[in-house]
């Protein structure tokens, strides 16, 4: 792995996001990639990552770090993770692959191509539960407001006391998995509910207020005031659609579109796999593509759920834009077969389109499905889950959910790579 990342191309993603003039030293990309790798590699905190190079020679050795020299803190990686984000993560991954197929490591000529979910890093959401949860961080950021020194309404109330007695009281209800338990919760339910109305109303006179005295006092205003407001502005924003999906929820519509599932991760998206009493899952599908070589040439991460049948094509066309060319050989699993796909497949150069088809088949239709090249894809993205920290991410939003698959698979492929050459 030393030997495949002594390449200055890995450090040319790196350079638009520096200024040559302005800024203090930091931390050197070689270093940071490598213990970017170390920690996904080895499914770490930032803080035990630290810790464990520093006591470790070789791991200092592989990243670049003197005997004598400061392990950075991990303060300062969580910042420039922040600060590269995943367009970085991705070209490096980009570079990688390109790399591989310079030395002819690997050849392209066939593609596999399947889906998975990343967990975001939530709580399984209820109404109540997604209530409580807006009207405490705004009483919170209200609190902090007043703290700075902003005069804020005295007719704004802190219910959470109040909020957290009848949370108890719906996990005492449940005990009792009766008809009557589910109708008494919907009942607390519409209590919090109300109480959350008079928040965000609340919340925005507040807002009113600051905003008209921010106005008065032009530049005498504290950085961290406005910060304050600016949080409160997209915390009661996200509350009061809270608010509206649970008086949908209330009135008998359970199908909301683009529902939110968490206040910390308002990217997140309920997702349920098309398969036999598939549990429903909380984050982010991600389209996975690999070679015959078991490497990851392709991702892409979605914000929502898009049907399988469309993702196929486009992950085609991403590998004819890395290798020049078409695969000799496509497969996929059910969810992607479509007499479409194949059909574009087939026009594009493809040679052999394995698709197996859902429903009754012909005998025909059987002979021919059955000299295909199996897919065999849920093991890399098993390994990727348990084995380099994709099962669950660790960063919020759609953004941050990037960058950790990207991390993911720079780990994976660099593993891989090793042990192909």
């Amino acid at each position: 792995m030393d030997s495949w990342l002594q390449d200055e191309r890995f450090f040319q993603p790196y350079q638009e996001k520096f200024d040559r003039r302005l800024g203090r030293p930091s931390v050197p990309v070689d270093t940071f990639h490598r213990l970017m790798y170390l920690r996904f590699r080895h499914r770490l905190s930032y803080e035990t990552l630290v810790r464990e190079v520093r006591d470790s020679i070789t791991w200092r050795r592989f990243c670049r770090i003197p005997l004598d020299g400061r392990v950075p803190d991990s303060t300062t990686l969580v910042k420039l993770v922040h600060k590269y984000g995943p367009e970085v993560l991705d070209r490096l991954n980009e570079e990688l692959v390109l790399k591989a197929k310079e030395k002819k490591v690997i050849r392209g000529r066939k593609l596999r191509v399947d889906t998975t979910v990343v967990e975001a890093d939530i709580e399984y959401p209820t109404d109540a539960d997604l209530l409580a949860d807006g009207i405490r961080a705004i009483t919170r950021t209200v609190k902090q407001l007043q703290q700075a020194g902003v005069e804020v309404d005295k007719r704004f109330r802190d219910y959470n006391r109040s909020v957290k007695k009848q949370l108890l009281g719906i996990a005492k209800v449940l005990q009792r998995r009766t008809q009557e338990a589910q109708t008494e919760v919907r009942e607390i339910t519409g209590k919090i509910l109300k109480t959350a109305r008079r928040v965000v109303v609340g919340a925005k006179q507040v807002m009113a207020q600051t905003e008209t005295g921010m106005e008065v006092a032009g530049e005498a205003v504290p950085g961290a005031a406005r910060r304050l407001i600016d949080r409160l502005r997209q915390i009661t924003a996200l509350t009061a659609r809270v608010v509206q999906q649970t008086q949908e929820v209330e009135r008998g519509n359970r199908h909301i579109p683009n529902r939110i599932v968490s206040l910390w991760d308002p990217d997140a998206r309920p997702i349920r796999k098309g398969k036999l009493k598939a549990p429903t899952e909380f984050g982010y599908k991600v389209v996975i593509e690999e070679t015959e070589d078991r490497l990851i040439t392709g991702y892409e991460v979605f914000q929502g759920n898009p049907a399988d049948d469309t993702v196929l094509v486009p992950a085609v066309t991403r590998h004819k834009r890395v290798f020049g060319r078409v695969p000799e050989r496509v497969t996929a699993d059910r969810g992607m077969a479509s007499t479409g796909n194949e059909r574009v497949l087939v026009e594009m150069g493809v040679e052999r389109v394995a698709l197996p088809r859902r429903g009754k088949l012909t005998p025909t239709r059987i002979a021919y499905q059955h000299q295909r090249w199996r897919a065999g894809v849920e093991g890399t993205i098993s390994l990727l889950k348990w084995k380099y920290g994709m099962r669950r991410t660790g960063l919020r939003g759609h953004s941050g959910t990037r960058s950790w698959v990207a991390g993911s698979v720079w780990a994976y492929n660099l593993t891989r790579l090793a042990e192909l050459s």
